[in-house]
């Protein structure tokens, strides 16, 4: 087992087809092998897959021992943001497996090694792996059973149409939870399509502890996307909280939108699992 294991604790993994995903530290990553040999020709399917093109820049790090490129497809979408898409092509054993990080703070080169080489010498304990069926979630600690309305949008992030939306990732400390949820509440800001009509502070509970949720309301009225198609809304409420729960640094997004089954609580069922307003 890795010397620097301890984010095992905080990760969280789900298999989906011949795809494995995962979560840690508000850090989204990817792994998928394919049956191709580590050369130029047979490296073509798996860089088509992520849309990597020859004339994209590729590295490698001399502290890892496999065969490998690194390519970084990282953006910049403000001064104050900058998206991480980092993509590891990894001679795996008989097999080439691409490993990818996504991520909003400061690349974490070391962190990225040290995954990579937990990954092909499968250290990732398989207590991580959570079911890819969703009757019911973990979270921080706790066990929320749920009806057979919801799916799985990404590792700990569950939507249950008409029912609200919720990520959420566990950090090493609270600081780094609260810089995890404003980089979320900037990447929404700066995408394309909708405006933000109000932004306010409010008391909440949140699982039964008193904190503060920072609440964004997005008008989408008037726009063509995907995201509303599918909705049907034309304002999207989302609470924002980082907070310590049963012993878990977390970061939060609750979302629902204005066409949601909204209860007397003013939520939606699956927000009501773990948000009170106050």
């Amino acid at each position: 087992m890795s010397q620097n294991a301890d984010y095992f604790s905080r990760l969280q993994a789900v298999v989906n087809s011949n795809a494995v995903f995962y979560n840690v530290d508000g850090i989204d990553m990817t792994s998928k092998s394919f049956n191709s040999k580590f050369n130029d020709k047979d490296l073509r399917k798996p860089l088509r897959t992520y849309k990597i093109k020859k004339k994209d820049v590729r590295t490698t790090d001399p502290k890892l021992e496999v065969k490998h490129y690194i390519y970084d497809k990282s953006e910049v979408l403000e001064d104050d943001l900058n998206i991480n898409l980092i993509y590891y092509v990894l001679e795996n054993q008989d097999k080439v497996s691409v490993v990818s990080f996504a991520y909003t703070k400061t690349r974490d080169t070391a962190f990225e090694r040290q995954f990579i080489n937990d990954f092909l010498d499968n250290d990732i304990p398989d207590n991580t792996f959570v079911s890819s069926s969703t009757d019911s979630i973990e979270f921080a600690g706790r066990k929320i059973k749920l009806g057979g309305n919801c799916q799985w949008m990404n590792v700990r992030n569950m939507q249950c149409p008409y029912y609200g939306q919720m990520n959420w990732s566990i950090h090493q400390t609270i600081e780094d939870a609260k810089q995890s949820l404003e980089h979320q509440l900037l990447s929404t800001k700066y995408k394309k399509g909708g405006k933000v009509v109000s932004e306010t502070n409010v008391p909440v509970l949140f699982e039964r502890k008193d904190t503060m949720a920072k609440v964004v309301i997005y008008d989408f009225t008037g726009v063509n996307s995907l995201l509303v198609g599918m909705s049907g809304g034309k304002t999207l409420t989302i609470y924002y909280i980082a907070e310590e729960i049963r012993g878990n640094n977390i970061s939060c997004v609750l979302s629902f939108w204005n066409n949601d089954y909204i209860n007397k609580s003013g939520l939606p069922a699956l927000i009501e699992e773990v948000l009170t307003l106050k």
